[in-house]
Order: structure tokens, then sequence, then C-alpha cells
């Protein structure tokens, strides 16, 4: 549906992601990569919970934030940074399960503004076939271009 701007965009996703940080502390790997498709994977722990032992809404926002800045940036040209300038949550069930999956798509590219979607699904152990889906996202990326102290990616 989308054709990204650079032949390496899959690498260069990937390459972003191991730097970011937050990303590491939650034990969270890249699924998927395609052009304006991301998957990103999140086993649960019990360190990530709130006071019911839920995966707290704060790290379910982080992944698939993440997952849709991403799949922005997978269309972006070279030598550009993703950032999010806005997104709306619902949270449509308790993030109980023994996996995550959070999955950014474009909905609609513009050279500077990128509206996404984003879906958050629990699995369960014994039965990873059969996803709940306990989060949307609608999120706007910008594609920032030759921004002193912002580095590519």
């Amino acid at each position: 549906m989308f054709e990204p701007q650079t032949p390496d965009f899959a690498q260069r996703v990937h390459e972003s992601f191991r730097r970011q940080r937050v990303m590491t502390l939650f034990g969270a790997q890249l699924e998927d990569v395609q052009p304006g498709r991301v998957t990103i994977r999140l086993p649960f722990r019990d360190d990530l919970t709130q006071q019911h032992g839920f995966l707290h809404a704060g790290v379910v926002t982080t992944i698939v934030d993440s997952a849709c800045g991403y799949a922005a940036y997978s269309l972006m040209p070279a030598g550009a940074s993703v950032l999010t300038v806005e997104y709306k949550v619902n949270l449509l069930a308790p993030a109980k399960g023994t996996e995550f999956l959070a999955e950014g798509q474009v909905v609609k590219q513009g050279r500077t503004i990128t509206v996404c979607e984003g879906k958050v699904y629990a699995l369960s152990e014994g039965n990873r076939d059969q996803r709940k889906l306990i989060a949307t996202m609608s999120a706007t990326m910008i594609t920032l271009l030759d921004r002193p102290g912002i580095p590519a990616g």
C-alpha cells in the first residue's frame, strides 16, 4: 500500500529501535517491519504491572506509540527523524496475558505529518493464535529533517 523512500527502510528502523533504551528496559522486540507497518512484541513481566497485576497502561501506551512511530519512520527519507506530535489511546480491556503485540500502521502519509493507527493485543499461554484487542491508538507523527541537535533516526 505504501512505498518506502529508501530501500534500507527496515534496517534503519531496526537500528533506531536498538537505540531506544525504553524498549530495552521493557524487553520489547521488533516482530515485523513492513513499509508503513510495524509490530512490536512484549513478553509479560511482573515488574511492568500496576497494582492489580495487569500490564501498566503506560507500558501499553509506550509500545504502541513506538509501533506507530516506526511505521511512519519506515516511509521517511534517509536522514529523517520521527517524533510523536499527539496521540489518543482507548484502553479497551485489562492488559492481561503472557505476551503483547503492538501494531502500528500508517493511515495517511504526508511530507511533514503522518497519521497512524495502532492496536495492542494480549496473547495467552497455550492459545497464542487467539488475540484479544486491549487498546487502540490514533497518532500523529512528524518528519524532522536537518534539525540541529536531533540526529537522524
